[in-house]
Formats: C-alpha cells, structure tokens, sequence
C-alpha cells in the first residue's frame, strides 16, 4: 500500500472512489458535479497547510484523506474515504491516510484539526474516537470551518504542538 500526495492523474480515480461511496453506502443523494472540491482539488486542498492523498493498492485508488487549511493554524479533515475491500485494521488504510495527515499537520505546525461526519458513518465515528479526536458541539466550530448540509456530528484534535 502507499500513501502518494494527489496529482491531476488520479482526478477521475478520486470520483470514482468516493461518490459510490456516499451514495450507495450512505445514501447520501450527492454527485460528482455537486462537489466542485473534487474537480479542482489543487486550488481547494493543496495549498497553504492543505493537502490532499490517495491510498493506492498497485495503481488502484483505494482510500483518500483531505486537510483543508482554514487559517489560524486549524485545519478540516476532509473526503476521507476507503474502499470497503481494504477497510478494517488489518490493513490499516484509514490509520495510514490519517497518520500521514497527521504528520503533515504536525511539520505545518497546525494547532487544531476538525471535522464533520453523518450520523449514518458509525465504524468512522469509533475510528475517530479511537484516534484522538474528541467529540464537540456544533456551536465550538471555527467560523472558518465549512460546514456540510449532511454533517450532524463535529470532531476536534488539538496536535502537540510541543513536538
């Protein structure tokens, strides 16, 4: 498995990962057009603090994790997403995708990281859980933080910034 940093290449291998996702698994009613992140990800994600990475399984897009610089040295997770034939610990995709998000956060000297999930994502709400972030109400968002329709429940991370 590696973790690559994302490149115009992978454009249509990202789509194609994340909306079946959303839509089949979730059922959340979304399209690709409807996410004009995904279409333009350098200019969205890749720039200040932000980042954006695939996991890939041979040359095959399998998982993908998104850090949004929203100034003040915080940070959105975003578009984190496995395919279901590589979920789970024993390949530990999602705990790869999130350390190297981590680990750049931490080089960028990011103090805090959000997000935001549906109430339908319960193995991601334990994978959270189990990771650090810690539950918060909606009302303790940053200003800065965009905020999806769909999110009903809100995370934070304070990074060491000791380290």
């Amino acid at each position: 498995m590696d973790i690559v940093t994302f490149s115009p290449e992978y454009v249509a291998r990202v789509g194609a990962l994340i909306v079946p996702i959303q839509r089949e698994e979730f059922g959340v009613d979304i399209t690709y057009e409807q996410q004009p992140d995904l279409m333009d990800i350098p200019n969205f994600y890749q720039k200040g603090a932000g980042q954006f990475w695939l996991a890939l399984d041979q040359d095959k897009v399998v998982g993908s994790i998104a850090l949004l610089d929203i100034g003040s040295g915080e940070a959105a997770l975003r578009k984190m997403f496995v395919a279901a034939t590589h979920r789970g610990r024993a390949l530990g995709v999602a705990a790869q995708l999130l350390r190297t998000l981590r680990d750049h956060a931490q080089k960028h000297g990011l103090k805090t990281i959000y997000l935001g999930t549906t109430e339908k994502f319960l193995a991601a709400h334990r994978f959270y859980e189990k990771s650090g972030f810690e539950l918060i109400e909606p009302n303790s968002l940053p200003a800065t933080f965009p905020r999806m329709a769909v999110d009903k429940r809100f995370y934070r991370l304070e990074m060491d910034v000791s380290a």
